[in-house]
């Protein structure tokens, strides 16, 4: 694809790999509809189908060259993009369309673009083990989404969304959703955590409707309904839509889930038009907090939510983000907050993160006008031999053991000073109200700050020369090295 002069860019080289894998992957669902079915009849036009057009049998009678970037761009994108879609229309025959509606070709080379379709053919999906390596490659892809530019999406490590999805312990016949879900990552830690549950046939139909998503991008929303295909989600129950467009007071039950999992997008503001849609005491234009109110208006009851929400909300005293956080405190039992290292999403953020876990229930013992009794906060810290997480040294699964072990034995952890005074605090236990008279403060459990040393203008300068003489020194010697090694010869001297 480098050598394609019509894709610039990772970003375009993964979306062109994205929509092939989908009709590759679709046409392996399909030879099974076709093997459990009788009488099953394709969405998708025969001439539009991957058997029909990408297959090369190697007869010298496949489409390449002109004739194949004619076919692509002028006969599939079309047919696919103008697929017609009516209420009735099954989910997995409706995400084709909705796959393509946004989606782009941009190849010009019509023999390099056969070159890449014949290595997505050669994969045999119907092969557990290769079927379960392609897997692992298609995480990797999805990972490499932070390098490719603008289009690249918001990934949660997926230590952090397995973790999650075990603290919420899925069960079977539950619903869960993410209304932001990107590639589908809280999506598919749900159904490796349901997965170990199932028993029966009956079990595993209800894990195949357990899931619900939103995204709003197309780029993200193509990879997540392949992604769920793969995952054996024949009819994925997710919409290539914007959450924050439906008015929050006319969801019904019928709209509700029993979990939410969530990294929702923040950052970004949205305009007056979108914050119609809520009451106008929690009309935030931050979107992290428009997706707060999305999701306890359609948490269930007796329903359980795990969300990651920026440090903002915690310490906000906007009065959207007050109002916000007291119905927590009232109509949810918020019952920990879990504070995260500021680099879990390094290097590509450096935005201070949390998880917040709560349930659409009154807690036991929780006083009157409230449905939160106490609200734990635990300070992960970083893993010992780490300064931060980054791209070479992500966060892994054996990083959240420290939580697991506070979990199922919480206790407060806090030191204090020779006058009694708390000098920093790892875990700490408030009651709601202590919490609505400190003013909806949940800046709890705070990373400590390096004390930075304020000097006199001579001392800090002769120390910068100092620190700087020593630097020069440490690559001088680190470069003589290197020479030493090489042979190198400088300055006439042999090193």
């Amino acid at each position: 694809m480098r050598n394609d002069a019509g894709i610039n860019g990772d970003a375009q080289r993964i979306e062109q790999i994205t929509w092939m894998l989908f009709l590759k992957v679709y046409d392996e669902k399909e030879n099974d509809w076709e093997f459990n079915e009788d009488n099953y009849v394709s969405f998708i036009p025969e001439n539009c189908r991957w058997r029909n057009w990408a297959k090369d049998s190697g007869d010298g009678k496949a489409l390449t060259a002109d004739k194949l970037l004619d076919f692509v761009n002028n006969t599939l994108f079309p047919t696919l993009k103008n697929l017609e879609v009516n209420p009735n229309t099954p989910m997995r025959s409706a995400i084709v369309r909705a796959t393509f509606q946004d989606a782009n070709q941009y190849m010009k080379d019509g023999v390099l673009l056969r070159q890449v379709l014949n290595v997505i053919d050669e994969l045999d999906l119907s092969n557990y083990e290769e079927s379960h390596a392609f897997g692992e490659i298609y995480e990797s892809i999805l990972k490499e989404m932070q390098s490719a530019g603008s289009a690249g999406e918001f990934y949660t490590p997926r230590a952090l969304t397995d973790f999650m999805a075990e603290i919420v312990n899925p069960q079977i016949g539950e619903t869960m959703a993410d209304f932001a879900c990107g590639t589908g990552g809280f999506i598919t830690s749900w159904l490796k955590e349901l997965d170990k549950k199932v028993k029966t046939a009956e079990d595993r139909e209800a894990y195949a409707r357990s899931i619900f998503g939103i995204e709003k991008k197309q780029f993200p929303y193509m990879l997540c309904v392949t992604n769920m295909l793969l995952h054996d989600i024949d009819s994925p129950k997710v919409m290539h839509d914007n959450s924050l467009t439906k008015d929050v007071l006319n969801y019904t039950d019928d709209d509700k889930f029993d979990v939410i999992l969530m990294n929702p997008p923040y950052g970004g503001n949205e305009k007056n038009e979108v914050k119609r849609h809520f009451p106008a005491d929690l009309a935030s234009s931050e979107t992290a907090d428009l997706f707060m109110v999305v999701i306890m208006y359609r948490l269930a009851r007796k329903g359980r939510a795990a969300v990651i929400l920026p440090d903002g909300f915690l310490f906000g005293t906007d009065n959207a983000k007050l109002a916000i956080k007291e119905k927590l405190l009232r109509e949810f039992n918020l019952h920990t907050i879990i504070r995260l290292p500021g680099s879990i999403f390094s290097p590509y953020t450096s935005i201070a993160t949390n998880i917040l876990f709560f349930n659409n229930e009154k807690a036991e013992g929780a006083q009157e006008g409230f449905s939160t009794n106490k609200t734990w906060f635990y300070r992960l810290d970083m893993p010992e031999g780490y300064k931060h997480f980054s791209k070479t040294k992500p966060m892994r699964v054996e990083h959240c053991q420290p939580i697991r072990d506070w979990w199922t034995d919480r206790k407060e952890i806090f030191t204090k000073d020779n006058d009694g005074n708390i000098t920093d605090e790892k875990s700490r236990c408030f009651t709601a109200q202590q919490l609505l008279d400190m003013d909806c403060n949940f800046d709890q459990c705070k990373f400590p700050k390096d004390e930075e040393e304020i000097l006199p203008p001579a001392e800090l300068l002769a120390d910068y020369y100092k620190k700087r003489a020593a630097l020069d020194h440490e690559i001088d010697r680190t470069l003589a090295e290197i020479e030493r090694i090489l042979g190198i010869e400088i300055n006439g001297e042999a090193l």
